[in-house]
């Protein structure tokens, strides 16, 4: 199952590899040569067809627990100063995603989306410090009565040219459900009540909408 953010590119893609095949078969006399090419162009497009990928995830719902908003690494577990929305201290937890990850977003929390804001930016390397508040991103908030309020930010890197955010502003927000994708590597930070207890430690791979980031203390 493919996303619908890639099926144009996708569709352009295929074109193109066929287009290319026929140039290539008519073109091309040096057999070697020939079969390298052909080689290139099917690994650019099965590259291309993995990074669309939207495999479907079995998320437990659950009020009191927030679940991974992507797949990918943990690179960040700390304390920091949230400017944008909370103006005070949370914690934040950070997950990095590489061209091979899947790049669908996903809602870490249930409830009320409170807070959506799109922000033109820089393109640095997603894991530059500066990246969270340079780069282009997304900020959301969710908030549910048993947890709280829970702010995630979709940041593109230096791959990444174009963020999609599905969520909006008073609308009803399911954990696990596709909120956003990311094209071509990025990271997303959640920022956490800081009496919360986190479940994952650094350089810990997770899964989107599987892997339970936090819980109540």
């Amino acid at each position: 199952m493919f996303h619908r953010e890639g099926h144009k590119i996708i569709f352009t893609t295929l074109v193109f590899v066929v287009a290319s095949f026929l140039i290539i078969d008519g073109f091309v006399g040096l057999p070697w040569l020939k079969k390298s090419l052909e080689i290139i162009l099917l690994v650019f497009f099965i590259l291309i067809l993995q990074f669309f990928r939207n495999p479907k995830r079995n998320t437990t719902l659950n009020d009191a627990q927030v679940v991974s908003p992507v797949d990918g690494k943990v690179v960040v577990i700390e304390e920091v100063e949230e400017t944008e929305f909370f103006k005070d201290k949370r914690i934040q937890v950070s997950v990095f995603m590489s061209p091979i990850n899947v790049h669908v977003t996903r809602f870490p929390i249930g409830g009320n989306i409170i807070f959506s804001k799109y922000h033109p930016g820089k393109y640095l390397v997603a894991w530059h410090p500066k990246s969270s508040t340079e780069n282009e991103r997304t900020t959301v908030v969710v908030e549910n009565q048993t947890y709280g309020q829970v702010l995630y930010r979709q940041i593109a890197g230096a791959m990444a040219k174009r963020i999609i955010n599905y969520a909006k502003k008073d609308a009803k927000a399911i954990q696990g459900v596709e909120s956003g994708f990311i094209k071509f590597g990025s990271r997303v930070d959640l920022f956490l009540p800081l009496d919360t207890k986190i479940k994952v430690q650094l350089n810990q791979k997770v899964r989107g909408g599987e892997t339970v980031i936090a819980e109540q203390a």
